[in-house]
């Protein structure tokens, strides 16, 4: 009675549905045939409907179901939640710790408020975010990528001017430089290739649904009828190398002639592959999985290692620029010094005082100081322009650094180098001045008695670098990785040995087998078999190849620690010596100051008595310059140098904000102990 009554309700359907589409109904009010030639399949097609409507109607309705209820966004966020899943765990694994990880960038970066905010130019939408782009035709997902406001972006924007710290900096450069985001995008990518692998381990369901209808006039009488047919496959790969592969079909066959008769057929197969001698290992099977694995490890080393290079890059920038700015300043001041010396030689030369010759010099030392000026002006703009690409925003923001941060430089290293003073210890200068021309000269090597914390011995600085260097961990796990490679390569060498089973239970059905009686899943009516292949080793060259190889990747492996050991050596052997450099120029330069200011204004009173002559007065001045560039460059050469020595021992710690943490020897040792 219920399938009566859905056969009816269906065909009262499908005739709307026909009348619309091809406007033809045999008694449907309204309907009127336009194209004839539809006629005779609509009608049978009708006809059918009833004696298989209920069949199809589940089918379809299941179909509609399962394809609607997982929309594009809906696969995108699974497999987003799946990449984070998997790059939390072996955060934890590498770094012992999970860290809040995503690849979406807000849409209210710095970047793109200043450029909406001074009107920058700009070549289009893409300038200022993906949220921004004009949707192309059948785009997926309506409304993504969206604009993602984050709100704690903290970096007040007055007046169109920015005014950045140095741990502002580092910041804004984690956000909105694109390398930093593209390393990010690297570890996210590695996830992904994981999980695709891992997926090859898992159950897989394939389904498929075919709906015929078939007339056939060539016979006598002709034959129309339909058929409606599902298949599910389901198959499973596991470690040991074993694939089993199932089926089942199920078909639906209606002949609308010769009686009407119908049939049911089902069917299910299963199959079994399993390799006994190459192929077979788990450690070969899942050699793919485990690589995936490695990848997403090396991945998270990786953008780690990048983060400290990234902040050591935007500090050492950072404080370059405002050593130049530094430059900017004091060849403003010298040149302001030539043109007061040089108006005051033309007043010395007009009250006879003051050869001619000397006021053209002065003259000619004050155009000198102008083009310094200028030069100095020029060069610090340029390396705002590029400290701007660095920190990923545009070079036509207005941006401005804090110059305090040189002031707060000098404190800290008077704080941690002892001997920093501004004038000699006086018993050392008297003992210096009493003692006789013709007395031995004793030269005092450098030694590490007024150290900063960071001049550590080399041998202790080379062991930590070598512990904690992240990429030398990624070249020792390559050297892994090329001797599993040796094995799979010696594994394709051998024989293959592979058992094959199968069985299949039931028959299928077609419209020709419509008037048979319906199947039945008897395991005593199937057909089973099972083979057993041989593949003897006897053409192996391809594999002998990649065999051999593989050992010389492997040497290249091992090859590629040793050069970054030596190397890693090398740079941290550098670094101290750029301490030790920087430190002694550091105290050297705060005497020279000291030394040029009193020559300066000596100097000066000498000339005023007319005891001097304006040459003196010169060379004192480009002296005074010379310390004061020479003072403030070996204060930022020694910080870049600890920061950089810290990056090459893998000691110093950069968030995901780009915020650093330094390191303390203090501090490790008493975690040691």
């Amino acid at each position: 009675m219920i399938k009566q009554l859905l056969g009816i309700r269906f065909k009262q359907v499908l005739k709307v549905v026909c009348c619309f589409c091809f406007e033809y109904t045999p008694d449907y009010p309204g309907c009127r045939i336009r194209q004839k030639t539809f006629g005779p399949f609509v009608t049978f097609l009708i006809q059918g409907a009833g004696r298989s409507c209920s069949a199809l109607i589940l089918i379809w309705a299941a179909v509609m179901i399962f394809t609607g209820c997982q929309t594009t966004g809906a696969y995108r966020v699974d497999v987003d939640e799946k990449a984070l899943d998997i790059i939390a765990e072996k955060q934890e694994q590498v770094l012992g710790m999970k860290k809040k990880f995503s690849i979406d960038r807000p849409g209210d970066m710095l970047r793109r408020q200043l450029l909406e905010h001074a009107s920058l130019p700009v070549t289009g939408p893409a300038s200022l975010g993906t949220d921004q782009l004009s949707p192309v035709d059948h785009w997926p997902e309506p409304g993504f990528p969206e604009f993602l406001k984050t709100g704690n972006q903290g970096f007040p924007i007055s007046d169109g001017l920015l005014e950045i710290t140095l741990f502002q900096a580092l910041k804004i450069g984690a956000q909105n430089n694109s390398d930093f985001q593209t390393k990010k995008e690297a570890v996210f990518q590695a996830a992904l290739a994981l999980y695709l692998e891992q997926d090859s381990f898992r159950n897989t369901l394939l389904g498929q649904i075919q709906s015929l209808a078939s007339s056939d006039a060539s016979k006598e009488p002709s034959q129309r009828g339909t058929l409606t047919s599902s298949k599910t496959e389901g198959s499973r790969q596991f470690q040991n190398g074993m694939t089993l592969t199932t089926a089942l079909a199920i078909d639906l066959a209606t002949l609308l002639t010769s009686g009407g008769s119908s049939s049911i057929g089902i069917a299910g197969d299963a199959s079994l592959s399993i390799p006994l001698l190459r192929g077979s290992a788990k450690h070969i099977v899942t050699e793919p999985l485990q690589q995936a694995e490695r990848n997403v490890v090396y991945a998270i080393m990786d953008f780690e290692r990048f983060k400290k290079e990234f902040a050591v890059s935007v500090g050492s920038r950072y404080l370059t620029i405002l050593k130049q700015l530094d430059a900017v300043k004091n060849t403003e001041e010298d040149y302001r010094s030539r043109i007061v010396s040089a108006r005051r030689s033309s007043r010395l030369a007009d009250a006879g005082r003051l050869k001619e010759i000397e006021v053209d010099q002065s003259v000619q030392n004050e155009l000198v100081a102008r083009q310094r000026w200028i030069s100095a002006r020029e060069e610090y703009k340029q390396q705002m322009d590029s400290f701007k690409i660095l920190l990923g925003l545009p070079p036509d923001a207005d941006i401005s650094l804090d110059t305090d941060e040189l002031k707060h430089l000098a404190a800290i290293l008077a704080g941690k180098l002892s001997s920093e003073i501004a004038q000699e210890n006086e018993e050392v200068a008297q003992e210096r001045n009493n003692l006789p021309a013709d007395a031995p000269v004793r030269l005092t090597e450098p030694d590490q008695g007024n150290a900063g914390p960071l001049e550590l011995d080399a041998r202790k600085a080379t062991e930590l670098a070598l512990a904690n260097r992240l990429d030398m961990q990624i070249a020792l796990g390559r050297v892994f990785d090329a001797q599993r490679t040796v094995v799979v390569a010696a594994d394709d060498l051998g024989a293959e040995l592979t058992l094959l089973g199968s069985a299949s239970l039931g028959e299928r059905r077609t419209i020709t087998t419509a008037d048979l009686a319906n199947a039945r899943l008897r395991t005593d009516k199937g057909v089973f078999s099972a083979l057993l292949t041989l593949d003897l080793p006897f053409e192996r060259t391809a594999e002998a190849v990649t065999y051999r190889n593989s050992f010389i990747e492997l040497e290249k492996a091992v090859r590629a620690v040793q050069d970054l050991e030596d190397n890693v050596k090398l740079f941290v052997r550098s670094r101290l010596r750029d301490l030790l450099e920087a430190r002694e120029t550091l105290h050297i330069q705060a005497k020279a100051v000291l030394v040029a200011l009193k020559r300066v204004k000596s100097i000066n009173l000498f000339m005023d008595a007319g005891r001097a002559e304006t040459r003196d007065l010169l060379e004192a001045q480009d002296a005074l310059l010379s310390a004061q560039l020479s003072l403030t460059s070996a204060r930022v050469n020694y910080r870049i140098a600890e920061l950089e020595i810290q990056r090459d021992m893998g000691v110093l710690k950069v968030t995901d904000t780009g915020m650093w943490q330094e390191y303390s020897l203090e501090k490790d040792n008493n975690a040691e102990k």
